[in-house]
């Protein structure tokens, strides 16, 4: 049995409660008042039941009405879905994004970053590589990806860079490391005589190998916060990953005698300028850069 309403019906009526009148809602549709009044008078003939009632000068959904446009509401954002991907696949929008983050970025921001996206755009996938900042450089002069957050302003201005966030370290130590027990504040040659902890790749550790004062590296994030929490040593930790081990009392800051912050910009980049017009990728990036912002407004 075929439908006796349409979609188009439902966006009319949809339109009409949204603007509250039938002219503005005919200026929004781009069409004339007589046709609006006309589909609506058609989908309340067609459903039998009365849609909308107006309430001295503006046009409001009836109980019935309300119910109805409720659960056609689904069914109307499935068609939009459906025609935006149409639209996609004319234009040849693509059906991945690669994106190459720095592990300093906080996880809680990537995470509602790529949920807002992935509600936007259901049909592309993004296949998502974390790195550190000794790799990322590497890797956006291979032009890896389409999109990435890093330490590293690229070579070639082509490709946009947008300031996205600014990291703070803290120098930490677990809470019954022997740092803790010296009279501060601490001085450089006082952290020198302890081990340091340091995030690196497989290039530079090998490197380090060979380095004059006692440096333990590790190849994330994780495992070096692990260490410090262990006492292997201190560390330079970002101050996001860590808030909850300091207040929990397992890592305590080294009261040091300058520089107790140190502040690292995370850029985000495009890895070709053309991918600046792209409809995804840009939504990508503005996802991003929506949650560094409601970020900054909330501290």
């Amino acid at each position: 049995m075929m439908p006796g309403t349409t979609v188009e019906q439902w966006v009319v009526l949809q339109t009409v409660v949204e603007e509250g009148s039938y002219a503005r809602a005919a200026e929004r549709l781009c069409r004339s008042t007589s046709s609006v009044s006309y589909a609506l008078s058609l989908l309340q003939e067609r459903l039998g039941v009365e849609l909308l009632q107006i309430v001295g000068r503006k046009a409001e959904l009836t109980e019935d009405g309300r119910l109805m446009l409720s659960q056609a509401q689904p069914l109307l954002a499935a068609f939009r879905q459906l025609e935006s991907l149409a639209a996609g696949l004319r234009a040849g929008v693509r059906s991945h994004i690669s994106l190459i983050v720095d592990t300093a970025f906080p996880k809680k921001m990537l995470f509602a970053a790529l949920r807002a996206f992935q509600l936007d755009w259901p049909e592309v996938q993004v296949h998502v590589a974390e790195v550190l900042r000794t790799e990322t450089a590497t890797a956006l002069a291979r032009q890896e990806a389409e999109l990435y957050i890093t330490t590293h302003r690229p070579a070639n201005e082509a490709n946009a860079a947008d300031l996205l966030i600014d990291i703070d370290f803290v120098a930490m130590a677990a809470v019954h490391h022997p740092l803790h027990q010296l009279p501060g504040p601490l001085t450089a040659a006082q952290l020198e005589q302890y081990p340091l902890v340091v995030i690196t790749d497989r290039t530079i550790q090998r490197i380090q190998m060979r380095a004059t004062r006692s440096v333990w590296s590790f190849t994330t994030m994780e495992a070096a916060i692990e260490a410090v929490g262990h006492g292997v040593g201190y560390g330079w930790l970002p101050l996001h990953s860590v808030g909850a081990l300091e207040k929990s009392g397992v890592l305590r800051r080294l009261p040091l005698a300058a520089g107790q912050v140190r502040k690292t910009p995370l850029y985000l980049v495009f890895g070709e300028e053309c991918l600046q017009f792209d409809p995804a990728v840009m939504a990508l990036a503005e996802s991003l850069r929506h949650q560094t912002r409601l970020q900054r407004e909330a501290v």
